[in-house]
This record gives structure tokens, sequence and C-alpha cells, in this order.
């Protein structure tokens, strides 16, 4: 069979089911998984997906020819594997999960020892080259299978990251969209005093309510509905391999995820007074103000988990946000989790005694900011050229396609990693001025 090139990505493993990616190419990439790393010990884990049973008893196999002993967690969620592999010393990690993407997709997320991901940077490219050449090490003796059930330590390490008893009686509103959310919150939430009202907990590989990614607006509407509707305290949505959550106020309004990495940024500093903070540099101005509000070091970041969980490391920084719902914890061995926000937001608006529209208000007041807007761009150097010489007069960095930045103002625009796309984020101290920069920056991308 011919393997497609383009199922490689930056961050990770993905394409359609069976046409891109299907239990042949799961062999070899285990192979290739193993021989790449020169390793002995390995955990796998699935998600709900209808295909990943079979594409991860492929991945094993093809691991096990290889000569490497792998522990299969089973069906888990992506950071239960990444904590998994880090809590018990495995030498590597894959998750066959293709995430928030629509049902017909699969793929793998690939991490070493210590869960330190693969990327197109480190690793995904050798794998490639093996797998498509069909050319392996030398395999020793086959490895062996084994089960673990690693639940039970998984729900007590997410539970460390808060004080229980400090939970107040909240009524959430939780849309697991049919992920994996639908059997990780219980057993975490069960152990505090909140009334959770689910939203298609049901495991289902389908999606037979909306696509399991929240940052798609439509997919979101049903929740915002129900948390009015419920008179609940806050919303909460999770992404279908639940590495990512998304908050909805108490008004049925959807957070976005700079003021979340803000609000989450003061809930760490309140415990750990001093330490540095990761941002993406497409956030808002809240994080960096929010960050220094609260005795911490502020850092900017390029986008992508790989960019940050090599730089939480660099910084030894106790947590890092994206805007886009990732946000990585010093603690969860520097891995994305989409619990342990969840939990830190409760106990946030706990201890402050105020709900999530009040915490979220100040800072709607204060930044203005125009969420991420994307346009089809034929020639991506061409405009980043245009921007630069437009705004020549401003401070300009290339840290992730291009930062623009004024006193008053200040925007990025950045190329998709797997469409021809321009993304920009936009910020200003008004809102009218944010809504003219922003037509005046998309009308130069456009023109």
């Amino acid at each position: 069979m011919e393997i497609k090139e383009s199922i490689f990505k930056a961050y990770d493993i993905r394409g359609v089911f069976p046409e891109e990616i299907n239990e042949d190419t799961a062999y070899r990439i285990g192979r290739a998984f193993v021989s790449f790393l020169k390793v002995k010990n390995i955990a796998v884990g699935r998600d709900m997906r209808v295909s990943s049973p079979s594409m991860a008893k492929s991945f094993i196999k093809g691991a096990v020819d290889q000569g490497c002993n792998v522990t299969d967690f089973g069906m888990v969620g992506t950071d239960m594997l990444y904590v998994g592999v880090a809590m018990y010393g495995y030498e590597g990690g894959v998750i066959i999960t293709a995430s928030h993407n629509p049902k017909e997709y699969n793929g793998m997320k690939l991490v070493k020892e210590r869960a330190i991901p693969l990327s197109g940077e480190t690793g995904i490219q050798d794998i490639k080259k093996m797998v498509i050449n069909n050319n392996f090490t030398e395999p020793g003796k086959k490895g062996n299978l084994y089960n673990r059930d690693i639940w039970p330590d998984y729900v007590k390490h997410i539970l460390s990251f808060i004080a229980p008893s400090k939970i107040k009686p909240f009524k959430i509103v939780m849309d697991a969209g049919n992920g994996m959310a639908g059997k990780m919150v219980p057993p975490v939430f069960e152990k505090l005093p909140v009334t959770v009202i689910p939203m298609y907990f049901d495991v289902d590989g389908t999606f037979p309510n909306h696509e399991a990614n929240p940052l798609i607006e439509e997919n979101r509407i049903a929740i915002m509905k129900r948390v009015v509707e419920e008179n609940a305290d806050m919303g909460i949505a999770f992404d279908g391999d639940v590495d990512r959550c998304f908050f909805i106020d108490d008004k049925g309004e959807f957070v976005s995820g700079d003021f979340v990495t803000a609000l989450l940024a003061e809930a760490i500093l309140r415990k750990h007074h001093g330490e540095s903070v990761l941002y993406d540099l497409r956030a808002s101005w809240a994080v960096r103000d929010k960050v220094l509000e609260n005795g911490g070091k502020p850092f900017m970041n390029r986008v992508g988990h790989a960019f940050f969980k090599q730089r939480m490391r660099k910084e030894k920084a106790i947590f890092g946000g994206e805007v886009t719902g990732h946000y990585y914890f010093r603690d969860n061995y520097n891995a994305d989790s989409g619990i342990i926000p969840a939990l830190l937001m409760l106990e946030l608006i706990s201890e402050k005694d105020v709900n999530l529209s009040q915490l979220i208000k100040p800072l709607k007041e204060k930044y203005f900011i125009s969420g991420e807007i994307n346009s089809k761009v034929s020639d991506i150097r061409k405009k980043t050229k245009e921007l630069a010489e437009k705004y020549s007069d401003a401070h300009i960095s290339y840290l992730d396609g291009i930062s623009v930045d004024y006193d008053n103002w200040h925007f990025n625009v950045r190329p998709s990693n797997t469409e021809p796309l321009l993304r920009l984020n936009l910020e200003a101290n008004t809102e009218k001025m944010m809504e003219e920069k922003r037509d005046e920056v998309l009308a130069i991308i456009k023109g």
C-alpha cells in the first residue's frame, strides 16, 4: 500500500480512515516508532473512535514484532496517556486519536520518555521516512503485551491540583461531545460537591450530536443555551480526546481562551507566587498583565504543544496557556490537560466567591480582542512582507509569523500548518480602535 506523506503533520499523525491512514499504516508506524526511539518499553492508549481498536491493535503488533514490550492502557484520554507514560516511567507512548477532528479521521500523538512530544522537527519526519520506505532497524526478540488500569492513579493525580474541600456546591453543565470526557469526568467530579448536568456523555465515535470541537461556534450553541435554561453556574465543553476544555459563563457566553489563560495564571500564581508562566504570542495583553499583577514572570512563546512543552522545561514554568484551549502544567509533567483547568476554575471562583461572568467583566471592559480570523491567501510570504512594510514604525518580531506591536494595539498574523490560510489575532485599547485596525489589517491580507 502506498503511504500518504500528508498524514505526517507538525505535531502528530492524522488522516482520513481508511483511505489515508489504516491498520497497515498503524503497523508500520508501530515498528518505526520503536526503531526510531530504540526503546524496549512503551505504553499505548486509544480514544473512542470506531476505527481506534483496530488501529491500536495493529500499532501494538508492529511495536511487539519490533521487539518492544507494550502496556495497553485501553480506552483513555490523551492526557491520561501522557500522565501514565511519565508517572510510571515508560520510554515512550502513543495515543490513537484524531482529537477534535470529524468522525472519518484517525491518527496518533507520539511521546518519548517523560511524555516529551515528538513533532515534525523532532522525530515525526524520521518515522515518516521509515514508514514510507518500509525500512526499519533489525527487530529483536518479539516483545510482550501487558494491560494496565491507570484510572485510580490518574484520578488521584488530577485531584491533587486543588483542595477539594474548598469547592462550593456548583451546578455545572458539561458537554462531552460523545468524546472521552463522558468516561473521564464522572470518576473525578463524583468526588466533589458539584452537580454535573451531562450533555452527550455517551462515548460514541460517530459523534451523533456535534463534532467534538468546541472551538467551532456551532458546536457550542447547545451548551450555551443549556447553561441559561438550567440557571447553571457555568458550562464546560471538552474536545474529543480531553486535552482541551472551554468555558461558558453563568450568562451563557463563551469565554475566550485569552481570558481563561489569564484567570488560570491567577489561580496557579495564588498557590505558587513568583513562578514563570508561558503564554502564546496571539494572546491578549490581559494574560501578561494578570501574570505581573499576581507576582509571576510572563514569557511569550510560539504556538504549538511541542514548542510549549520544550519551553516549559527550559523556563521551569509552572503553567502555560494557548488561546485555543491547550493549558500546560509543570506538575502534570509539563503536559496539557482538559480536566485540570476545569478544577482550577472551580476553585478560583469558590475562593473569590464570585461567579465566572463577574471575573470576566473587568477583562472584557479593558481588553478588546478580535478572536482568530482566517483568510485564504495564495502567497503567504508576499502578504507578510506587505504587513511589515505598512507597519514598519512598530516593534516587529518574527517568532511565529509576524507580530506587530504599538503602545495601544497589536496583532499577530501566522500561517496555518495545514492549509493555505493566514490567521489574524488583533487587540486594541478600545472596541472602536480594535474594529478599525482589524478591518485595516484584513484589507491588506485579502487585498
